[in-house]
């Protein structure tokens, strides 16, 4: 009994201890955008700022276009998230249902494709976007992070298309229903939890996503968020750094709120009494 509580009070502690490694660089990111200028050059900084201000958002928002390359991030992220969600569902059905060789094949895709870093594929990549004139495009972007989140969008899927019971199919396949009704009216919104977060993964990485944007857009008015945030970094490499960590905090605000909208409907239990035993 002693073993096993003190085992479960160390996972606690790890717990906690990882939580802290994680937390500890928003929460310092956030006393950094409210703190002013004088306190920013301290020699000796302060966990909180002692005089809070918002300069540093008004600063911010003042020397760069904040609210139109954050509206850039937000259709291309859109976009990624719905157009991989439409192409990963019936992919994924197939992979589940029909253990043939292809669904293997494409299943060990999947692994592979996660191991190749974004400087390995960026030329032939950029390659291929020049001869289809995709350069410096929105639509070029959003077809680079639908294939980039594809891979693992079809791992997320396929593990939840086999939780799908596979007597509810059989049922709909003896009322007379086709395959693709059967995906539309029966495992499509049992795998509710599953589109929802693959949907969250592919939305948050192409907020995120900062090389293939800084690679692909030259315009400065289809730079997406990440990219114009380099903009309060100077030619000599010295930050601006208030400014910087108030836009910052702003471009993580609207992944923190996704995720706070639909954390229920992840976790929640949509199998709950849908098949008798």
């Amino acid at each position: 009994m002693r073993t096993g509580k003190g085992a479960r009070a160390f996972q606690y502690l790890a717990l906690l201890g990882y939580l802290v490694f994680l937390g500890f660089p928003f929460l310092w990111l956030i006393s950094t955008a409210f703190k002013p200028a004088r306190e920013l050059a301290d020699l000796h900084p302060t966990w909180t700022p002692r005089h809070p201000t918002l300069a540093n958002f008004r600063q911010a928002f003042d020397e760069q276009p904040l609210l139109h390359a954050a509206l850039n991030s937000l259709l291309a992220a859109l976009g990624a998230a719905v157009i991989a969600v439409l192409i990963a569902t019936p992919m994924a059905y197939v992979m589940a249902r029909r253990r043939t060789a292809l669904a293997r094949a494409a299943t060990g895709w999947v692994v592979v494709s996660q191991a190749f870093p974004f400087v390995l594929v960026i030329i032939p990549l950029f390659l291929i976007l020049k001869d289809l004139h995709l350069i410096d495009s929105r639509a070029g972007l959003v077809m680079v992070y639908v294939v980039w989140a594809l891979p693992f969008a079809l791992w997320m899927l396929v593990g939840h298309v086999r939780a799908v019971p596979a007597e509810l199919e059989e049922a709909a396949a003896v009322d007379g229903a086709g395959r693709l009704r059967t995906l539309v009216s029966v495992t499509a919104p049992l795998l509710a939890p599953g589109i929802v977060a693959t949907a969250l993964f592919a939305f948050v990485s192409a907020w995120n996503e900062f090389f293939f944007a800084l690679v692909l857009l030259k315009t400065p008015q289809k730079q997406t968020l990440p990219v114009v945030l380099t903009h309060f970094i100077g030619a000599e490499g010295v930050a601006d750094l208030g400014p910087l960590a108030a836009a910052s905090f702003l471009a993580t605000l609207p992944s923190l709120v996704v995720f706070a909208v639909i954390q229920k409907r992840i976790t929640g239990g949509m199998f709950a009494g849908a098949v008798k035993s």
